[in-house]
């Protein structure tokens, strides 16, 4: 797939199933992300690919972190935060881990780690997989960080969902640039 094609028809995944990237793709997906916009050089982004069981431990991870905000949390919604990793054969966490010690703004390091975000979800889609970014509590638990060698300054980016579509994504309509777009006046 061409490059403009991809950036200009990708959409998120759903029903992701098997297979899902094997290693050789992978690589090639997270070479894309290690290639997102950089300022100094820092490389702040940090991947973890998690598959087969190391999902269920990311789901009792998850469970765990959800029961402790929530005390009043039912069975059936700690069970949904438990079963959340398995929607894809596949999940890279992509974190960010900013230096503080750097004058590269800790904002601008972060939004390094969402472009690689955006990278493995165009490159993903490019190689014919289905991707999804997901967030929610998660992200911003200072102990699902820990597990993920993070400090609470750092930020989880976001938890990626790849594999295969198991029915087509929805098409989407072409944005109205009129909408979001303005030329700034010369004078």
């Amino acid at each position: 797939m061409e490059a403009i094609d991809a950036l200009t028809t990708r959409v998120s995944g759903s029903e992701l199933g098997d297979p899902a990237p094997d290693e050789l793709e992978l690589h090639t997906i997270l070479s894309a992300a290690a290639r997102a916009p950089d300022h100094g050089r820092l490389r702040p982004w940090r991947f973890t690919v998690l598959k087969g069981i190391a999902r269920d431990r990311l789901g009792a991870l998850f469970a765990e972190a959800y029961r402790r905000r929530h005390p009043d949390a039912t069975p059936a919604q700690i069970e949904k935060e438990k079963n959340r990793p398995l929607r894809a054969p596949l999940v890279v966490v992509v974190g960010a881990k900013v230096n503080h010690e750097s004058h590269i703004p800790a904002i601008e390091q972060i939004l390094s780690g969402g472009a690689a975000a955006q990278n493995i979800m165009v490159a993903a889609f490019a190689l014919g997989f289905g991707c999804a970014w997901k967030t929610g509590e998660a992200a911003y638990d200072p102990e699902i960080k820990s597990a993920f060698g993070l400090a609470p300054t750092d930020a989880i980016i976001g938890f990626l969902y790849l594999g295969t579509n198991r029915m087509r994504p929805a098409t989407l309509e072409p944005v109205d640039l009129s909408d979001h777009v303005v030329e700034w006046p010369a004078a």
